[in-house]
């Protein structure tokens, strides 16, 4: 039996208008692919390949221009959509390049904010909160201010605030960008054993080749704007696998090859 898909992109498309006139330009065209119920998906493309655009619409941030979002089968976003609901009522979380936390909140407050703004902040939240905190090394901190902590601390926060609500998707957008080499490996070390407690299904994008490889069960490569799938890599590399240490794989040169050629 064909396993259904949690999140399907059909066809979609996204045009901006053209400011001397002209036609719209599309950013995204016929771009289509699925993302399964566990799956950790990584996302490479040319720079301005509309990957972040891609993200806004998964999200509900911004209206397809063409095609369709379905999640569990369900259309939650499609041309003409009458209200966008950001973050698909809590099942879709967003982690963005910035850590976009709240400089007036403490830590633990921020990770309950959107528990908070749901009314679900009961005790079983608080506890797993705290347990997420603990989880990244953050037990500690819980009443420090973002000014206070270091910028690897601020963007563990923002992925436990996104873990915290529970979200069966969750996208990031090059959320490790700006970090050093070194708090980016341990981060990326976290992540994956968030990920493997919970298994949400997460799509990541990212322009660092050996990042997407050393993540993901899969990665997908983007064509040149306007954005099409080139191509849908499976990652056959064992877990556990960081980026430090995947030059020793003998399939990491191939798989890395095949990706890099696409980009």
């Amino acid at each position: 039996m064909t396993q259904t898909p949690l999140l399907e992109i059909r066809g979609l498309g996204k045009a901006f208008s053209s400011r001397d006139g002209g036609p719209p330009r599309w950013v995204i065209k016929d771009l289509s692919f699925n993302l399964f119920e566990g799956e950790f998906v990584t996302l490479v493309g040319p720079s301005g390949s509309g990957k972040s655009t891609l993200l806004n619409l998964l999200a509900q941030i911004e209206p397809p221009s063409a095609g369709d979002i379905l999640l569990r089968g369900e259309t939650i976003s499609e041309p003409g959509i009458k209200r966008l609901q950001p973050g698909s009522g809590g099942r879709v979380g967003y982690v963005m390049q910035d850590d976009n936390l709240l400089p007036w909140r403490t830590l633990r407050a921020n990770v309950a904010y959107p528990l908070e703004v749901q009314g679900r902040l009961d005790a079983t939240a608080r506890q797993r909160i705290d347990q997420l905190i603990h989880a990244v090394g953050l037990g500690g901190f819980e009443n420090h201010y973002p000014h206070e902590l270091s910028g690897g601390m601020r963007k563990r926060a923002s992925i436990i605030r996104t873990l915290a609500y529970d979200p069966p998707v969750i996208l990031m957008d090059e959320p490790f960008g700006a970090l050093d080499a070194e708090s980016r490996l341990h981060i990326q070390n976290d992540l994956v054993r968030l990920w493997e407690l919970g298994r949400k299904t997460i799509l990541f994008v990212t322009h660092d080749i050996p990042e997407a490889i050393a993540l993901g069960d899969r990665t997908l490569t983007l064509t040149k704007s306007p954005a099409r799938l080139r191509g849908d890599h499976p990652i056959l590399i064992p877990r556990p696998r960081s980026v430090d240490s995947l030059v020793t794989e003998a399939e990491f040169p191939r798989v890395f090859g095949r990706i890099r050629a696409e980009v």
